[in-house]
């Protein structure tokens, strides 16, 4: 098979990793990757986001199929323009990629498939969010409709921090027309976990769960990131839980999608919060999650490849997957200064000088001159290890952040230390 990955961070350089082993692979691309990915996959400069110029490709290559890593190009059409070429895709079309690239959508598609979420209030109007703000009173959790880089949700616990979250999404347009509408959530308590399926438009394949940790300080403290860290399994998900999430969030979303005329094929991303044991939904997303990814693809012990051409066909029935019953750690190392302002260049030295067992997937890297390895991005390197628990990975994984040389990185040390 000829194989097009579509985007350039730590996921996409995960999934560029597991396909480049299947042995049904002749040749992969990636557009438009990064140093770490042109170790498994030829990187083609076209960006994640054009879509004509990925649509080109795909033609000119004569690719087999195209995974889609982030949102952005699923919700700008992508899968749509490749489908209409003849192309097999992995992701959703457009109207169907809306389960991310709008809140207020996610939640009346919820609603009606009577899966189990908070209860919400969407609000087009900055006034009419604030009085609503004043008369529930806090905690609340204010999200931006629209996709805002994982960065457009604030758990206030005070009403002036909802305030201060609508003004800033609403009318300082802190995250552009994703803001223009937001949703107002009730503040659910438990311990959150990440859980995907694959969708083929009428059946799901769960995989396996996983935990991240999105504050950028040690002890949960500090700003909102993309994601510092992860861990696979996550422990609260038992064998009996798995099966209700499966047929209580991820069933009743895609059977709904079906019946709404905009079948889901691709991956769906649930977060979910759990709380004596109930399974609440906290949010859908269109793709694999980041830094998520990292750790189950460490656990992966099957070919992905026909499993994401299964589900790109409509054709899952017979589709199985095989993971690992090791533990999984990813921690990220990113720019000092992120998810605020941060210098890039910085040479990143010693990848070569990894411990054994040790998986660096680049996120935000950039090639320098003689082969040097330059810091691009906020988060710019996934250190990941596996082992026969959890603590022995996280050893393991923290091993390899100690091997990196380079002065301009900081990260979490309490990565997979307790539950996220």
């Amino acid at each position: 098979m000829r194989v097009l990955v579509v985007g350039g961070g730590g996921r996409e350089h995960a999934l560029a990793w597991t396909i480049a082993a299947s042995p049904l692979v002749e040749r992969l691309w990636c557009a438009p990757g990064n140093p770490g990915i042109a170790a498994e996959a030829e990187c083609a400069p076209v960006a994640a986001e054009d879509v004509d110029g990925l649509a080109g490709l795909a033609g000119r290559e004569r690719m087999d199929l195209v995974v889609v890593g982030p949102e952005a190009p699923l919700a700008a059409g992508l899968a749509d323009r490749l489908r209409q070429d003849g192309i097999p895709v992995f992701g959703p079309d457009r109207a169907a990629a809306r389960l991310e690239s709008s809140k207020a959508f996610m939640k009346d598609l919820a609603r009606r498939a009577g899966i189990p979420t908070a209860g919400f209030a969407v609000f087009d109007d900055a006034d009419a969010a604030l009085a609503h703000i004043r008369g529930r009173g806090a905690p609340a959790v204010v999200k931006a409709d629209g996709l805002a880089a994982g960065k457009g949700v604030t758990v206030a616990a005070t009403v002036e921090e909802a305030e201060a979250a609508v003004r800033a999404a609403m009318i300082e347009r802190a995250f552009g027309e994703a803001g223009a509408k937001v949703v107002i959530e009730d503040c659910l308590a438990g311990e959150e976990v990440s859980a995907f399926a694959l969708a083929d438009g009428e059946r799901v394949l769960m995989l396996e769960t996983a935990q991240d940790y999105k504050r950028a300080g040690e002890g949960d403290t500090g700003p909102n990131t993309g994601g510092m860290g992860s861990h696979s399994p996550a422990p609260p998900v038992t064998p009996e839980l798995a099966a209700r999430i499966e047929n209580e969030i991820f069933l009743p979303a895609v059977r709904q999608m079906a019946a709404d005329g905009t079948p889901y094929r691709g991956v769906l991303f649930a977060g979910l919060m759990i709380e004596d044991g109930e399974p609440k939904l906290l949010e859908f997303n269109v793709r694999f999650g980041d830094p998520e990814t990292q750790a189950l693809m460490l656990r992966l012990r099957s070919d992905l490849l026909p499993a994401l051409m299964a589900a790109a066909e409509g054709n899952l029935a017979h589709v199985d997957l095989r993971w690992s019953e090791e533990s999984s750690v990813c921690v990220v190392m990113a720019n000092r200064g992120y998810p605020g302002q941060y210098e890039r260049g910085g040479e990143i030295a010693g990848l070569n000088r990894l411990p054994d067992g040790v998986t660096v997937f680049h996120a935000g890297t950039a090639a320098g001159e003689s082969g040097r390895v330059l810091a691009a991005g906020g988060r710019v390197l996934g250190v990941c290890a596996a082992g026969a628990t959890r603590g022995e990975a996280r050893a393991l994984a923290y091993r390899g952040v100690d091997a990196i040389d380079w002065p301009g990185a900081f990260c979490r040390r309490d990565i997979a230390q307790t539950g996220a």
